[in-house]
């Protein structure tokens, strides 16, 4: 095994037989383990016979936790990063560690494996020829509908994360900003209830509704109309995205107009005028 390398291990999203060969290897040859959840990730690597060096990397540590992991890179030895499940780095804390190996040339090599989003899009029925992952969207609901605005236009199957507590609010939200387009929610991907809701966001919604939602939850939106319907107008965006205050109104005007099509200053004039009351 090359020395000083850090590996990137995809591990399951559930079904334990998931687990490559190559990542059951590679885990048993490096120096150190660099895991979301130390004791999460002490069941997996105690079920495929791993003894190794651990700890921890998670968002609240990762630039002090950083640092000691490249002081390891950098003695020659090698690390694998792992989180609690599926392919790190992905809505998962990990890149700025692999950047700052990157920058000092340090070997990284993906172990490749489970993704929940790549999972669901491959079964999901949705065009899969062009795809956007935006990850989590927003909590709170005025941010989560200025996210939903921004990613109207974009071209392609949508797929978000969200937690199984904000799943209706966040259906809700994608029929109002997006409209009734066909969504897939699919849940517990790989394990005993895995699950997979196809339909109209009302029809997926009445589903949703009938039941607690558990475990990891990936949402896919198909495509919009090629050209901008009428929920994204430029009025209509420009409320999305000035409703809770958070962008001013040039920022604003100038996402409207990258969403709608129109001239900046065409957006900037409207802008102004919802400011100031003009359209109500």
């Amino acid at each position: 095994m090359p020395a000083a390398t850090l590996y990137i291990v995809a591990t399951p999203i559930g079904n334990l037989e998931d687990m490559t060969y190559r990542a059951v290897r590679i885990l048993g040859e490096i120096d150190l383990i660099a895991a979301e959840d130390t004791r999460h990730s002490l069941k997996l690597l105690s079920h495929f016979g791993i003894s190794k060096s651990m700890t921890s990397y998670f968002d609240h540590n990762q630039q002090f936790k950083g640092e000691r992991i490249l002081n390891t890179l950098r003695q020659g030895k090698s690390v694998a990063l792992i989180s609690d499940a599926g392919t790190p780095c992905v809505s998962d804390p990990g890149y700025q560690l692999v950047r700052d190996a990157v920058a000092e040339g340090i070997a990284v090599v993906p172990i490749p494996g489970a993704c929940a989003a790549v999972a669901a899009l491959s079964a999901s029925g949705l065009p899969s020829d062009s795809f956007t992952f935006a990850g989590f969207p927003p909590s709170r609901q005025g941010k989560r509908r200025t996210f939903l605005v921004e990613m109207a236009a974009l071209p392609g199957t949508l797929l978000l994360y969200e937690a199984p507590h904000r799943l209706e609010e966040t259906l809700r939200d994608i029929r109002e900003v997006l409209g009734e387009r066909q969504v897939v929610v699919a849940r517990e991907l790989t394990k005993i209830f895995e699950e997979l809701l196809r339909g109209t966001v009302t029809d997926v919604l009445e589903s949703v509704s009938q039941g607690k939602v558990r475990g990891e939850v990936v949402v896919l939106i198909a495509p919009g109309e090629k050209t901008v319907p009428e929920s994204v107008s430029l009025e209509d965006t420009l409320r999305q995205l000035m409703q809770d205050g958070t962008l001013s109104v040039k920022d604003a005007a100038k996402k409207a107009a990258e969403i709608t099509g129109v001239s900046r200053s065409e957006a900037y004039s409207a802008a102004l005028k919802l400011k100031e009351g003009a359209i109500l």
